[in-house]
């Protein structure tokens, strides 16, 4: 009897927790939608949790806010970041940042697909030349990104063709796809063209789907952290009036500062932490480095697809690559033009016009603030473009093409067209 009673002390309080748990998360019930103040925070948080859940996003996007999707570029925030411009010059947008290190097209397509509120909406993305090796994206990170909930709406919206089966059979080429066995059979199901069977959509959609929902509301509840005060502090910085020449003298005066202490036009704090201390081996390390051929395009096009769906209105941005360290390290940049003929024809002859190729600028004096991200005077020219753009946050009447031919092998390694047909 002691016994019973001393094993309830100890288990009865986890088990009563684990029920109260498992009640919130399955019992149908709302809870409302994030505060301003919440999608503020989350509009420059860079968290994990809001790129893989959707409660937040979607809220956001019946607002001013605009999805800025891309990776480890957008934590790069000094005074001409997005965020820090939009806010210091009361842009009629708030950039609403999606990525970091490790996402690329797939994350971001799982991502976009289920944003239900993005229909008719605009986008602004930074195409990553880095993302197109030759192994695509890398298992590890595209695990830590999965998102369940986006997955079991793919599942339940998806439908027989060869952008679901292409999207389906990519998930399964990743552990993340066959760590739900009920999910897992579903994902090859669509693969392979056929319906997913009566318990599969009962678990996925009525079970599954609903605790990943009420999860999502519950941690949507906790203020995410946010960047703000970086933001705050950057914007303090640029002068009370909008003037592309004064601000870009700013940001050569700026520049140069934080990079007087190497040869590379680095950023000092990074140079010092990453990369003084292997700089001997580090010469002519990327001569075989190549970024025409790769899975990558054929995930991207599932974003294009995606945005398509929605009639969204997009700029993609190619950012440039540090012309002084490419010359150290031996990168190609013959390699580098070729990928930005391909991706441009890609996006080119579906429909997708608005493309600023910043590839040409990686020589300009304090355009990049490291080895291959944005900075000052890089994000000042980006703005140039991207402000005009989203001048009215309505998407302009699209007529897209898309070409299934772009998810097939044949086109992740053939070689860059000369021109769009």
């Amino acid at each position: 009897m002691k016994i019973n009673k001393t094993i309830w002390r100890v288990l009865g309080p986890l088990a009563i927790a684990a029920v109260l748990v498992l009640g919130l998360l399955l019992l149908p019930f709302s809870f409302g939608t994030p505060s301003q103040s919440t999608m503020s925070k989350a509009a420059t948080s860079l968290s994990d949790n809001v790129l893989k859940g959707q409660r937040i996003k979607n809220a956001a996007a019946k607002d001013n806010y605009v999805p800025f999707i891309g990776s480890s570029e957008l934590l790069r925030m000094d005074s001409f970041h997005p965020s820090v411009l939009a806010q210091k010059y009361h842009r009629d947008y708030t950039p609403f940042l999606l990525g970091k290190a490790g996402t690329q097209s797939l994350t971001h397509f799982l991502s976009m697909n289920a944003m239900t509120n993005m229909t008719g909406k605009k986008a602004v993305v930074i195409i990553s030349p880095q993302w197109f090796v030759k192994q695509g994206v890398n298992k590890n990170m595209f695990d830590f990104f999965y998102s369940p909930a986006q997955v079991a709406y793919f599942v339940e919206h998806a439908k027989n063709n060869t952008a679901d089966r292409y999207a389906a059979s990519r998930m399964l080429d990743f552990p993340s796809g066959s760590s739900d066995g009920t999910v897992e059979d579903a994902l090859k199901n669509i693969a392979l063209g056929k319906p997913i069977t009566g318990y599969q959509r009962a678990y996925i959609t009525d079970f599954k789907a609903n605790m990943l929902d009420h999860e999502d509301a519950l941690f949507s509840q906790i203020a995410p952290g946010s960047n703000q005060a970086t933001i705050d502090k950057a914007a303090k910085a640029l002068p009370a009036d909008y003037n592309f020449g004064t601000l870009d003298q700013l940001a050569i005066k700026i520049g140069k500062k934080e990079t007087a202490g190497n040869p590379y036009e680095i950023k000092n704090s990074f140079y010092n932490q990453r990369v003084k201390s292997h700089i001997k081996r580090l010469k002519d390390s990327q001569e075989n480095f190549d970024y025409r051929y790769s899975p990558e395009f054929s995930d991207f096009q599932l974003l294009l697809n995606t945005m398509a769906k929605k009639k969204m209105d997009v700029m993609f941005v190619i950012p440039p690559i540090n012309a002084r360290w490419a010359d150290y390290t031996g990168l190609d940049m013959n390699m580098i033009n070729d990928f930005t003929r391909k991706i441009e024809y890609q996006l080119r002859s579906q429909g997708f016009e608005h493309i600023l190729d910043l590839t040409q600028d990686g020589a300009e004096p304090y355009f990049m603030e490291d080895t291959i991200h944005i900075g000052w005077r890089g994000w000042l020219k980006m703005d140039q473009s991207v402000a005009p753009f989203l001048k009215d946050l309505k998407a302009d009447p699209q007529h897209y093409k898309m070409n299934n031919h772009f998810y097939t092998k044949s086109w992740q390694n053939a070689k860059a067209p000369v021109k769009v047909d």
